[in-house]
């Protein structure tokens, strides 16, 4: 893939909180914002004014912070909602409006025609404001392709800044978002962001596709928080672009972990252990082959360089350790250097404690295993 500028646009305090039960306040909402700013996220969709007065005197301090990063919010293609865009201080708005005949008939109970109406209309009465927009075609994933390609035009030729393809619904798989991406980008000159869902598990994946299909840019949330199963998380995201296609797209998360844990507070959803770069498992070892394979040259099974993520390899013990492991852990745990020997007998005692127990033997139990195989003295290791 030839390298090329990819756009991320967080939208954590936007679809992020839309998901069931999360609500930020308002320090929260500018903590977050300046997080994302201090990774170096070029564009935040910071939420929906029409939602009222509180939603948007949070955006106006969001705005007021002076951060680097484009503020964006989004709202229906309705000239109401859009007049609640006034004088917030960003410089995007996403108008917002159904493109599968499914939501246009049985959601507004109107036709195509009426849509691609709207779009030529509202997109100036945004413009009136001093915004630039992008025009977000909601459930596009499930439009007639033609009248996609035709929307899209529309939103060109009334003057947007760039075309919103969603997959609301997370119905997609890659090999269908590269060809329907590439389609739309060979029709319209216009920016194209994608706005996956991840209903399928494959938010991520459908936003890497999206990229190969030529989109300039991309929706993220920490976490992948948002509706349903949630987004394409920022995190996987950047981390995708840069070691499957290649692309820096300027967010660098050595510093993650301080916006990864109040992200966790804020919404009440805690990261799960085995969640990709971020969970505590990402970069846990304990299997023999691995571990042994790791300590010889960590690029043995390294994909990622925890240190990009301001994390690094935590070796444990357990049932699949093997005796480099148990060697490793008495000497980082106990400052107690094991032969060949001695760590090929103390590990049947670890993996047993392992299975009974259910976790990784601590300091306490190491020493007495040392015990066990004849070494009283180890009662004085600190």
């Amino acid at each position: 893939m030839q390298r090329r500028t990819v756009t991320i646009n967080d939208t954590t305090l936007r679809d992020g909180e839309q998901s069931a039960g999360v609500v930020f306040s308002l320090d929260e909402k500018l903590a977050i914002a300046s997080g994302l700013d201090r990774l170096g996220v070029p564009e935040l969709e910071i939420g929906i004014p029409a939602l009222g007065a509180e939603e948007r005197e949070a955006i106006r301090a969001v705005a007021e912070l002076g951060l680097t990063a484009r503020l964006m919010v989004w709202t229906r293609m309705h000239e109401g909602d859009i007049a609640q865009c006034r004088g917030l201080g960003v410089d995007l708005v996403d108008l917002s409006i159904p493109v599968s005949d499914q939501q246009i008939h049985h959601k507004l109970h109107r036709d195509r025609t009426w849509v691609l109406e709207q779009i030529r209309r509202q997109v100036s009465v945004a413009q009136d404001l001093g915004l630039a927009v992008c025009v977000g075609a909601e459930d596009a994933s499930r439009a007639d392709p033609e009248f996609l390609w035709r929307a899209a035009e529309a939103a060109q030729a009334a003057g947007a800044q760039r075309f919103r393809f969603a997959d609301t619904l997370g119905m997609m798989d890659p090999f269908a978002v590269s060809e329907v991406i590439r389609d739309l980008c060979a029709i319209v000159d216009i920016e194209i962001e994608m706005h996956a869902h991840d209903d399928l598990g494959l938010a991520t994946a459908n936003s890497l596709a999206a990229v190969r299909g030529g989109a300039s840019h991309v929706n993220t949330t920490v976490h992948g928080l948002g509706e349903r199963a949630g987004n394409a998380a920022l995190e996987e995201v950047v981390m995708g672009l840069k070691h499957v296609h290649g692309i820096d797209s300027g967010v660098r998360l050595q510093d993650f972990g301080a916006l990864s844990e109040l992200v966790s507070t804020a919404s009440g959803k805690p990261v799960a252990w085995h969640k990709s770069l971020i969970g505590g498992g990402a970069f846990t070892h304990e299997s023999g082959i691995h571990v042994d394979g790791l300590l010889k040259d960590p690029l043995n099974y390294q994909g990622i360089d925890p240190a990009e993520l301001g994390r690094r390899h935590l070796i444990v013990l357990g049932k699949h350790s093997g005796r480099h492991a148990v060697r490793q852990a008495y000497a980082e745990i106990l400052r107690f250097e094991l032969d060949l020997a001695q760590a090929d007998q103390l590990l049947p005692l670890v993996r047993r404690f392992a299975m009974q127990s259910k976790r990784a033997p601590g300091a306490a139990e190491l020493r007495s295993f040392l015990a066990e195989i004849s070494y009283p003295q180890v009662t004085s290791l600190q």
